[in-house]
C-alpha cells in the first residue's frame, strides 16, 4: 500500500468506524438475539438456541396483519406517488412565471412535522358526533352516505393511510424530479423538434431515459420508505395500531420492545431480520431492473 492509498483509508477510518458502530455492529447483534430463544434483557440469558422466534412472529396474527399492511402501502404509494410527482415535475417544468412559487408550496408538506399534518388528515376524515370530516361532506354532495375513515372499514382506514403517505413523500420526489428535468440538455428536444418528433415521444424517448437514474433512486428508497412506515400510521389511528388493524412492520417491533406486549427483544429481532429480508430482496431486484432500464450517460 503506497502513501496515497494509506492516506485515503486514513480519512475514511472515522466513517468505517461510525458505520460500524452504529449499522454493523447493531445488525449483527439483533441476527444474534434473533435465535436466542427465551431471552431476558434484564439477566441477559436465554434457554435456548433455534428457530421458535421466527416460528412465532411468522404464525403471530398481528405480525400477519403488519405485513399485509405494510406491502398494500408499499404497493400504492411508492407507483403513484411517482407518477403524480412526475407529472407535477412535468408541468412545473413547462411553467416559467412563478415556478418558484410553486416548488415552495408543493414543497411545504415535507419540512411540515408528520404528527401535525396526521391530525390534520385525522380532523379531514374522522367522524364524530359534531362533524362528518370534510371528505365525507365531499361525499354527501355526491349523493353518497357518510363513512367513517378513522375506525371504521379497513378499506377506508387503509385509503387515508394510503393518501397521508402519497402527501408526505411526494414534495421531495417533486423535488428531485424537477433538478433532473431542468438537467436535461435542451438540444436533444431542439432537435427532435426539427425532426417533427411528437410530445409523447420526446418524453418517451428523451425525458423518460434521461431522468431514469433518479426515477431509479426515488422508486428504490421510496420502497425502503414504505417498509419502515410507522409514524405515519400513529398520527392518524394512535399508538394501539394492532386494535385498528392498522400496523406495520415497524410497529409490530416496537411494540415487542416497548409497547403493551413489550419485553420480547427475541421476537423483536426475529421481526427485524424478517424486515430486512424482504428489503434486501425488493433492492436486489431492482438493481437488476437498473441495468436492463435505466440510461446511463
Amino acid at each position: 500500500m503506497d502513501k496515497n492509498q494509506f492516506k485515503g483509508w486514513l480519512y475514511l477510518l472515522p466513517a468505517i468506524a461510525f458505520l460500524g458502530v452504529f449499522m454493523v455492529y447493531p445488525l449483527i447483534d439483533v441476527f444474534i438475539y434473533s435465535f436466542e430463544e427465551g431471552y431476558n434483557s434484564a439477566s441477559q440469558t436465554y434457554f435456548g438456541v433455534g428457530l421458535y422466534n421466527y416460528s412465532y412472529v411468522l404464525h403471530d396474527p398481528y405480525f400477519l396483519q403488519a405485513i399485509k399492511n405494510t406491502l398494500i402501502l408499499v404497493l400504492i404509494t411508492v407507483p403513484v406517488s411517482t407518477a403524480l410527482a412526475l407529472l407535477i415535475s412535468l408541468g412545473l417544468s413547462s411553467i416559467k412565471p412563478l415556478r418558484e412559487l410553486f416548488q415552495t408550496v408543493y414543497f411545504l408538506p415535507y419540512v411540515t412535522n408528520t404528527l401535525a399534518v396526521g391530525m390534520v388528515f385525522m380532523i379531514l376524515f374522522k367522524k364524530t358526533p359534531y362533524t362528518d370530516g370534510l371528505a365525507n361532506l365531499i361525499l354527501g354532495w355526491l349523493g353518497q352516505s357518510p363513512i367513517d375513515f378513522i375506525e371504521g372499514p379497513y378499506a377506508a382506514k387503509m385509503l387515508v393511510l394510503c393518501i397521508y403517505t402519497i402527501w408526505v413523500v411526494m414534495p421531495f420526489k417533486i423535488l428531485v424530479l424537477t433538478s433532473a428535468l431542468a438537467s436535461v440538455n435542451d438540444d436533444y428536444y431542439n432537435a427532435a423538434r426539427i425532426d417533427g418528433t411528437s410530445r409523447f415521444r420526446i418524453f418517451y424517448k428523451i425525458t423518460l431515459p434521461m431522468i431514469s437514474p433518479m426515477l431509479f433512486y426515488l422508486v428504490i428508497t421510496g420502497f425502503i420508505g414504505a417498509f419502515k412506515a410507522y409514524s405515519d400510521a400513529v398520527a392518524i389511528f394512535g399508538v394501539n395500531l394492532n386494535a385498528a388493524e392498522m400496523n406495520t412492520i415497524v410497529g409490530y417491533i416496537y411494540d415487542m420492545l416497548y409497547g403493551d406486549s413489550g419485553g420480547y427483544p427475541s421476537y423483536a429481532s426475529a421481526a427485524a431480520i424478517v424486515l430486512f429480508v424482504i428489503v434486501l430482496t425488493i433492492t436486489c431486484i431492482n438493481l437488476l431492473i437498473r441495468k436492463r432500464y435505466v440510461y446511463h450517460k
